[in-house]
């Protein structure tokens, strides 16, 4: 038994052999012909460059524009208001319409300050009858005056003769060639006609008083027409303001009062007209840019000049560009404190009346002009991590992923500060998609990219 499992066990042992020989043949053939079969492959071909629009860089002079926030606002904005108390009987107008200087807006009820002019003609009449009365009684004090004149007149005639009498009668008295009772007589008379004399001076000072108090009398009731006539102007003036008129051309608002409403001068605005052709545009420049543009124009020469040149273009609200051009108005005496902002005006012309006061936009002047600029389009340049890079294309093909400075945007172009050469080559598109060393196969651009919108 002994033997017979001993022969066995070398049976197993040599059959092993064999089998693992064989395993190992045949593993070594398939190594041996995978090799054999990837020698006979062909190697891959590689990718091809990728293609790339390309453009050079451009060097010229270029406006340099700013922009505002603008607000619209009419060359002249009337607020219409009642000056005189009453109850609104008409409005005449259509609201929202054109409307011309001298057109009725408002009737308020006549018939109160009807009234009062009325009485104030009959005040007027009544005064005016006491100047009449007042002339009367200066004739009548001056015919008596002129008449105390002629009495004193003839008695200090009568006077000197009765005074002649005495001194006539004295010497002959003591001469006895008269009697005593003759120069008695004479003297009598001459203190009558004294007497006389006196009368007719107190006569003149009662007509020469009577003649003062007529011209008073006068000057009064003369002021008193005085204050009638103004009075009547007055009430003619109130009952005119019952008719409310446009006091310009322009555009009239929405009525903010009723037919049937008190109205006064405190009752507030009834509505406002505005001349919007053409029409004003306020926009707010930074200090720092006023004194940047004064700066770049020295002398009140160059600023004027500068200002009558400035063109100025409108971008309305809903994108689109204002067709007409604008030109520089006014610039307001005072920095705001406040903002550290100077508010400007421009004129834009408004014949369709396309523009109406409270619109936004945005207003665009080229202030300054950047000589011998670098420009590549704004498309052309990517960041990363806070720098700004384009893919430049050297005449080898390959790219070089440099950092620029940028400039102020200019249309669809950029300026470039620092970074770049003019006539230098560089991508439009993909900068994200080529790294350094990279080959490209460059195009130009068929594309249009201007600096002047």
């Amino acid at each position: 038994m002994n033997r017979i499992f001993i022969s066995l066990q070398g049976g197993l042992r040599k059959h092993k052999v064999i089998a693992s020989t064989a395993l190992g043949a045949v593993v070594l053939v398939v190594i041996v012909a995978a090799v054999l079969g990837r020698r006979k492959k062909p190697a891959p071909t590689p990718p091809a460059p990728l293609q790339v629009d390309v453009v050079r860089v451009q060097q010229q002079d270029v406006p340099i524009y700013s922009e505002w926030i603008g607000t619209t606002d009419g060359m002249v904005n009337a607020d219409i208001r009642a000056q005189v108390s009453g109850y609104l009987l008409r409005k005449t107008y259509t609201e929202g319409a054109f409307v011309k200087q001298g057109q009725l807006l408002f009737e308020i009820d006549p018939r109160p300050l009807q009234a009062v002019l009325n009485q104030a003609k009959g005040d007027l009449a009544r005064v005016e009858s006491l100047v009449e009365q007042a002339i009367t009684q200066l004739a009548q004090a001056d015919a008596q005056l002129g008449q105390a004149n002629s009495q004193l007149a003839q008695a200090e005639a009568n006077q000197r003769q009765t005074q002649l009498n005495v001194n006539k009668y004295g010497p002959l008295l003591e001469q006895k060639a008269v009697t005593q009772q003759d120069f008695d007589n004479a003297d009598q008379a001459n203190a009558a006609t004294k007497a006389q004399v006196d009368v007719a001076k107190s006569q003149i000072k009662a007509a020469a008083a009577a003649v003062g108090t007529a011209k008073s009398a006068i000057v009064a009731a003369k002021a008193q027409v005085q204050s009638s006539q103004a009075a009547v102007k007055t009430a003619e003036l109130n009952l005119g303001f019952t008719k409310i008129f446009s006091p310009i051309n322009g555009i009239v608002g929405i009525a903010l009062a009723q037919v049937g409403d008190l109205v006064n001068a405190t009752s507030g605005i009834l509505t406002t007209i505005s001349t919007v052709d053409p029409i004003k545009v306020y926009f707010t420049m930074s200090e720092q840019e006023y004194l940047a543009y004064v700066k770049r124009n020295p002398t009140p020469a160059d600023l004027t000049a500068a200002q009558k040149q400035l063109e100025l273009q409108l971008f309305l609200a809903d994108g689109t560009t204002y067709p007409h051009s604008g030109k520089f108005y006014i610039a307001d005496r005072q920095v705001d404190p406040k903002t550290g902002a100077i508010r400007m005006a421009g004129v834009f012309p408004n014949s369709e009346n396309v523009l109406r006061p409270g619109q936004y936009g945005r207003v665009r002047a080229a202030t300054s002009t950047q000589a011998s600029a670098l420009l590549i389009p704004q498309r052309a340049v990517s960041q990363l991590q806070g720098m700004i890079r384009v893919a430049v294309v050297g005449t080898d093909n390959k790219v070089t992923i440099r950092t620029i400075t940028p400039g102020p945007a200019v249309g669809q172009m950029l300026i470039v500060q620092d970074g770049l050469k003019p006539g230098e080559t560089i991508m439009v598109d993909g900068t994200q998609k080529v790294t350094t060393g990279a080959t490209v196969a460059p195009r130009p651009f068929a594309g249009t990219l201007a600096a002047n919108n």
